[in-house]
């Protein structure tokens, strides 16, 4: 076999060296090199000729071309994972010969939810997981604490990419778990478990096997401190589907939220609530995010969101007090901190407001991230709301994008975030004027509005 050699390569200007530097002298960024395989150059002539022959490269040339209407899809059959949440977010279900990274904080339930999968699929095909970080007894004791069944599934305790992939061979799962992607290991790869050149090239192998011989895959992989995933962002640019499993230690309902996806729309979300016998599905998210106390005072309102393909109702909180501080506090839980002072800005110029002596903190119940700009406008009516100490309407939700000059945009599916208020019994609302419905949504009164100032005097 042709000998490997190794580089060093920073990441953002792409200098390369001859060892690892903790600061590139090019770019003078810090810790931005890392380790990179370089496979050697084949021979030029007839013995490269040769060996392309010999590596069976000279076969690829009896592929066919075909338009993409004559792609078969009869081969894809997509399977449930046995939780309508679960796939939702993998957009249908579990695609065989696909591969799925799931990431997550210590303590989140990745483990859990991926060994209460696999039981289930067990009863119905051959399933293999596969432990590197927890020894078959943790796994065992775990399976029996939640209660699972136990009699089906297949289980491995190993970390060499090798040994996973030849045993595979003779198992033949329909469905394999690698936990975790961080502590596996290419015999020929010379650097640790967990390093950049470990965790990229035991990412492409399983990835290669998967699709070549129809296993979906599923690996757990590590979060950082900032709460994205661990590794070479080439790793999330081989697999078919990210998905990111979120939850604060101190909540017991988990938002399992998909950043990509090549089987199905992106940032669907799933919710789940963690209780003594695993992760439970959450078939109503809204009406968890909607349990609101029984006194209700000034600066809460609930929103409207879309989140994948369905919309959700959650409660968006504010509080607006003096600061004591020469720069006013501005913190956002659950948004964007920068949005939040932008459209601070917005309502001093066009709302005529001045929030620059006081502090505001706004917050989204429940903990669930809100990403999109269709929370603006409840996000500002909540904060007047709160600075006037007047309370608003139980009954009303809110939702449409505030632009710099103050106009209200419309946001995508107003009708369906509509329909979903009417379920759960809101009878008012305020609206972008571009998603006033054509037609009267009977028990509900839609306020239409152009420009901030337009929805202050409806209020």
């Amino acid at each position: 076999m042709a000998k490997t050699k190794t580089a060093y390569v920073c990441n953002d200007c792409g200098a390369d060296y001859a060892r690892w530097l903790g600061q590139c002298a090019e770019c003078k960024a810090w810790n931005t090199i890392t380790e990179v395989r370089l496979s050697a150059p084949q021979r030029s002539g007839s013995s490269a000729r040769g060996q392309a022959n010999r590596s069976g490269f000279a076969g690829a040339i009896q592929a066919q071309v075909q338009t993409l209407q004559d792609v078969s899809l009869d081969d894809l059959p997509r399977f449930s994972s046995s939780y309508a949440e679960f796939d939702r977010v993998l957009g249908g279900g579990i695609v065989p010969g696909s591969a799925i990274l799931i990431g997550g904080s210590p303590g989140a339930g990745k483990s859990t939810l991926l060994l209460q999968t696999m039981c289930k699929l067990a009863e119905s095909m051959k399933t293999l997981y596969v432990t590197g970080e927890e020894s078959l007894q943790q796994v065992a004791l775990r399976a029996q604490r939640l209660g699972l069944p136990t009699d089906q599934l297949r289980m491995l305790a190993e970390t060499s990419v090798e040994t996973i992939c030849q045993l595979a061979d003779v198992e033949k799962p329909r469905v394999m778990v690698i936990d975790s992607i961080q502590v596996m290991h290419l015999d020929d790869v010379a650097s640790a478990p967990g390093s950049v050149s470990q965790v990229r090239e035991s990412a492409a192998v399983l990835t290669r096997y998967a699709k070549q011989n129809g296993v979906a895959i599923f690996m757990v992989g590590h979060v950082t401190k900032d709460g994205s995933l661990a590794g070479p962002k080439v790793l999330e640019h081989c697999i078919d589907c990210s998905i990111l499993l979120e939850g604060s230690a101190d909540s017991r309902f988990r938002t399992l939220r998909g950043h990509k996806n090549r089987f199905g729309p992106a940032n669907e979300l799933g919710v789940f609530a963690m209780t003594g016998q695993g992760l439970r599905e959450v078939t109503n998210p809204s009406a968890i995010f909607l349990q609101r106390g029984e006194e209700h005072g000034s600066g809460s309102v609930v929103i409207v969101i879309w989140e994948g393909t369905r919309p959700l109702l959650v409660e968006l909180q504010a509080l607006v007090d003096g600061s004591q501080l020469a720069n006013p506090r501005r913190v956002a839980v659950g948004l964007d901190t920068s949005r939040l002072a932008l459209l601070l800005a917005v309502l001093h110029r066009h709302g005529g407001l001045h929030m620059s002596d006081q502090d505001v903190f706004v917050n989204i119940v429940g903990g669930v991230k809100v990403l999109e700009t269709g929370a603006d406008l409840a996000l500002l009516l909540a904060i007047v709301s709160s600075f006037k100490e007047q309370p608003l309407p139980r009954d009303l939700v809110v939702f449409g994008e505030v632009g710099l000059a103050g106009e209200i945009r419309p946001v995508q599916n107003g009708q369906a975030r509509l329909n979903e208020a009417v379920k759960h019994g809101f009878t008012r609302a305020i609206v972008p004027a571009g998603n006033k419905p054509q037609k009267a949504i009977p028990g509900m009164r839609v306020t239409a509005v152009k420009n901030l100032q337009e929805a202050l005097d409806a209020l």
